[in-house]
């Protein structure tokens, strides 16, 4: 007879301490590198022959079954307080939950904190949350009892013989899958973060439900860091930074479009130049495909069937157009227009033109959600005993641009979806060509089961930023499928005609999103490779005019970004506004300066100011940009050397 055994038990093995902070039990199968399975509670059985990992709220999934079992709370605390509220959904992630409810009290924030202290109540309370297992019918006539309507329209769309799972604690009874903690007890503190509206299913037709926001952590003071964490993320926020430091601007005219301003127009170009010169290191040949094709190229490459709804299709002169989402069918035209040989692979085609997207309008955000951007895209075509050189040298290019910012990464395999092209023996072994590539590179990876591309799977890479949030940007894919279509070709050694693979790849993701990225990692103090303006001359009185215009045509004469600011205010005030615009360098010049030739130079992470020759400060800031050095200041060194 098998001896029953849960995570709890194993969690206890480790220790009583270690008891108590497990959340939930990861369950795979032992995978090498992978991190895929199945989230299961901790009273759940696990097989003995399964890969076991004791999830706390450190792991973003231990995270997000904390927060769920508070979703549960929450709902709970309202419930006691508007008996008459019907609940819809209450999904949870790693960063916290919302419920859609329906109740004739409009809820304003003036209301959260009674529901935080019936919240804390359940909490103290510590009531076990159990699950149980019932059928349909059981499932409706438990629902139609609790009058809770949209948890019975749930219910009526599985089939008759579903079995279904429902969760109680205390007196509060919920339709969920799970999984949950064990109990209330661990969720110490909560914060309600706002209300707003929802349509029911997401249909403009259906009842404006109430959407409540909220988090949960083990601790009041981990609570206190999270909440100081928003503080400093509204700081940074890249919208309003865009505004302040006249980057980019949005107009609903335009809705998902940015207009770039001269400054952002700088930043973006730079991005654009550092992509193009890592890429021409690496062999890629630059191309320009149109944005508009018949549908017959998308029926070719499957889009008409799988993306067309997230495509902008045209009507003109009787004939249906779609503007491009993407670039590869454009670059397999291309492959296709000549005989290849294998002595000519890979080829690697870059393009940065316009792309477009039909994004939901609630799903806009600034520059992170758009319906217009430009990715630093790339498609490369191979023989297949190239696909680990391939793989390893994309890799190591991401390496090398996220290295240059100083970003973090963590990287996923994505599988195969349920909508996909070809046949699974292809895609299961390009899954594999990809898992072996990221081991051999070193790289730890968790898999994402069912989030690949219709066309093949792919390796999702996200930055972490300065507050440590996690922004999907590199997608690395790898495709046996588009040659098929395509019927892509090239002649292999003994004269018979092979099928190339092809391998998408972007580094930025999209300039747009990477360069809001940007501007909240840094709080839009670039570095001065980066940074629109990279010095700023500020005379001391009318009489230093002439001077400062001097310094400023000697650094333009040397590639660099200078301003003189000529304007009649006083120099404290033209200090303060050089440091709000967070340019990296001011240049104050006076009579001595322009009397010995030299520059009073104040880097802008600094206080104190040091005086040097134009000549030298010249040639140190140029050596910063053109090593497009993360931290100011490189200059010092030079010119007390």
């Amino acid at each position: 007879m098998q001896v029953r055994i849960d995570g709890k038990e194993i969690a206890l093995e480790v220790g009583a301490n270690f008891s108590d902070a497990a959340r939930a039990a990861k369950v795979q199968e032992p995978l090498a590198a992978r991190e895929g399975g199945e989230i299961r509670e901790l009273a759940q059985p696990v097989s003995g022959v399964e890969s076991i990992d004791i999830l706390t709220f450190a792991d973003p999934d231990g995270r997000m079954v904390f927060h769920h079992t508070s979703t549960h709370i929450m709902a709970q605390a309202v419930r006691r307080l508007y008996p008459g509220v019907r609940l819809a959904i209450g999904p949870a992630d790693a960063e916290g939950f919302f419920y859609d409810m329906e109740l004739e009290h409009q809820l304003v924030p003036e209301d959260f904190a009674a529901i935080e202290t019936e919240m804390r109540k359940i909490a103290d309370a510590s009531y076990p949350v159990e699950r149980d297992v019932i059928s349909r019918q059981a499932a409706i006539e438990l629902f139609s009892s609790l009058n809770e309507t949209y948890k019975l329209e749930i219910i009526q769309r599985l089939p008759e013989d579903a079995q279904i799972s429902i969760y109680r604690q205390g007196e509060f009874v919920d339709l969920c899958r799970g999984p949950h903690l064990s109990s209330t007890g661990p969720v110490k503190a909560v914060k309600l973060m706002s209300v707003a509206g929802a349509y029911w299913a997401g249909d403009e037709t259906r009842p404006m439900l109430q959407r409540v926001y909220g988090t949960s952590f083990p601790t009041e003071a981990g609570l206190e860091a999270h909440l100081r964490m928003l503080e400093e993320a509204k700081r940074r926020d890249h919208r309003r930074l865009g505004r302040e430091l006249d980057l980019y601007t949005f107009h609903d005219v335009a809705p998902g479009f940015a207009f770039w301003q001269p400054k952002g127009t700088i930043v973006y170009h730079e991005l654009e130049e550092f992509s193009r010169e890592v890429q021409r290191r690496y062999g890629y040949q630059e191309v320009m495909t149109p944005w508009i094709f018949r549908p017959d190229l998308w029926q070719t490459s499957g889009h008409w069937g799988h993306y067309k709804q997230n495509m902008f299709v045209v009507e003109s002169e009787d004939e249906v157009v779609a503007l491009k989402p993407m670039n590869c069918p454009g670059h397999c035209l291309m492959f296709s227009e000549t005989v290849r040989s294998y002595r000519d692979l890979p080829i690697k085609f870059a393009e940065y033109g316009p792309l477009s997207r039909f994004e939901r309008s609630g799903t806009l955000h600034g520059l992170m959600r758009v319906r217009g951007f430009h990715q630093d895209d790339a498609h490369i075509f191979l023989r297949e005993d190239q696909i680990g050189s391939g793989i390893a040298e994309v890799l190591e290019i991401i390496g090398v641009i996220y290295g240059t910012f100083g970003l973090q990464y963590r990287v996923e395999l994505s599988t195969r979806p349920e909508e996909f092209l070809g046949e699974i023996e292809l895609w299961n072994r390009a899954e594999a060509e990809l898992g072996t590539a990221l081991d051999q590179a070193g790289l730890p990876y968790r898999v994402n089961e069912g989030d690949g591309a219709f066309y093949g799977p792919k390796v999702d890479v996200h930055v972490i930023d300065a507050l440590g949030r996690s922004w999907q940007c590199a997608t690395v894919q790898l495709d046996f499928q588009f040659p098929l279509r395509f019927e892509l070709e090239y002649r292999d050694q003994d004269g018979r005609a092979k099928r190339p693979v092809m391998v998408h790849r972007a580094i930025f993701g999209s300039i747009e999103r990477f360069l809001g990225i940007l501007v909240e990692h840094f709080a839009g103090a670039f570095p001065a490779w980066l940074s629109p303006q990279q010095a700023r001359v500020l005379p001391v009185a009318d009489r230093h005019a002439a001077y400062a215009q001097e310094v400023e045509a000697g650094l333009r004469a040397m590639g660099l970004r200078a301003v003189s600011d000529l304007r009649d205010e006083k120099l404290g005030y033209k200090i303060r506004e050089a440091q709000t615009d967070k340019v990296p360098y001011l240049l104050v010049v006076g009579d001595r300066e322009a009397a010995e030739g030299t520059v009073s130079v104040r880097a802008r992470s600094e206080q104190a100011s040091r005086t040097m020759s134009q000549a030298v400060f010249a040639e140190a800031l140029a050596g910063e940009v053109r090593a497009r050095a993360l931290m100011l200041g490189a200059h010092h060194v030079e010119a007390e050397s």
